[in-house]
């Protein structure tokens, strides 16, 4: 009797090098067409009914799944908790009102400036001002410092600066949570996060949020945009260097820009897409530059993954 050949297994350890790399992409790729599918929820129950359905539908994904509920908190976690959940809903809420009236890929560069400054902060070598200088023409490039048909809301930039900012203090508070296991403490701060914006969504929609169309559609949003991107971002970043991962995380600016164009027909000016090329190698820059400067450094990257 002939044996059943058995699969090649030498192919699997062949591409097992990869697999961390495409999961990195397929992450980027998911949370770039997530959101712009949560963009066509804006007419429906508008931006802040938007962030407070993908947050709260998150919420209680992750809340499943990681049950939280069965690990013991200080008073002091509690608290780091609180501002890490805060940190995160107002970086959803703020981001989310960016794309209001600014293009997908804009809003993520000038968001990245936020963990960009943060990782800069202190700067020392001569690299190091290179890449502010790179992040500071790129977003001088789009900053809406005069009139004319590549201008962009000053609204819009603003809510995106907010949410820069507000992604510097979520990887500052999150940096204090070592005591509190990863998956939990992303299932607690999203619920947290869900508190605070879910009074901006109703007051902006009200019971709009619940009808099933809606609900089904933002789903599948929170899906994209969340379950799947943070799953596979794990597979990343057990699979491959830190450093490697922060490097190519940053040219999600320009996935978003992509996203943009095929599923929001959102065209940009060659001026803006030269802003955000100089924002993603300031931001690439930064992490191979401070990765060479020991563990101190490292701490802090201007690409750690955000729950947008």
């Amino acid at each position: 009797m002939t044996a059943l050949p058995l699969p090649d297994r030498s192919i699997r350890a062949r591409w097992a090098p990869f697999t961390p790399y495409l999961a990195l992409f397929t992450a980027m790729t998911s949370l770039a067409f997530g959101t712009s599918f949560a963009k066509q929820l804006f007419p429906v129950v508008g931006a802040q009914g938007t962030a407070a359905l993908r947050v709260g539908l998150a919420a209680v994904m992750l809340t499943a799944i990681f049950r939280p509920w069965r690990i013991r908190l200080s008073r002091a976690d509690i608290g780091r908790l609180l501002a890490f959940g805060g940190a995160m809903g107002l970086l959803n809420l703020t981001f989310y009102m960016s794309l209001k009236t600014i293009p997908l890929g804009l809003a993520l560069a000038i968001e990245f400036t936020g963990p960009l400054v943060l990782a800069l902060v202190h700067a020392r070598r001569l690299a190091h001002f290179a890449c502010i200088g790179l992040a500071a023409a790129g977003l001088l490039m789009l900053l809406p410092l005069h009139q004319g048909a590549g201008s962009l809301d000053p609204v819009g930039v603003g809510f995106a600066l907010i949410a820069a900012v507000c992604w510097a203090l979520y990887i500052v508070f999150g940096k204090r949570l070592g005591g509190v296991p990863a998956g939990p403490s992303v299932a607690i701060g999203m619920t947290v996060a869900a508190l605070v914006i879910l009074p901006f969504g109703v007051a902006e929609a009200g019971a709009g949020l619940l009808a099933p169309a809606v609900l089904t559609t933002a789903l599948l949003v929170a899906i994209a945009s969340s379950a799947l991107p943070y799953s596979l971002d794990m597979v990343a970043m057990r699979g491959m260097p830190k450093r490697t991962f922060g490097v190519l995380l940053s040219v999600e600016p320009a996935i978003g820009a992509l996203a943009g164009v095929l599923f929001l027909h959102e065209l940009l000016t060659p001026q803006q897409w030269g802003a955000i090329a100089a924002i993603v190698a300031a931001s690439a820059g930064a992490i191979l530059t401070t990765g060479r400067d020991g563990a101190a450094a490292s701490e802090t990257t201007p690409a750690e993954s955000p729950p947008a």
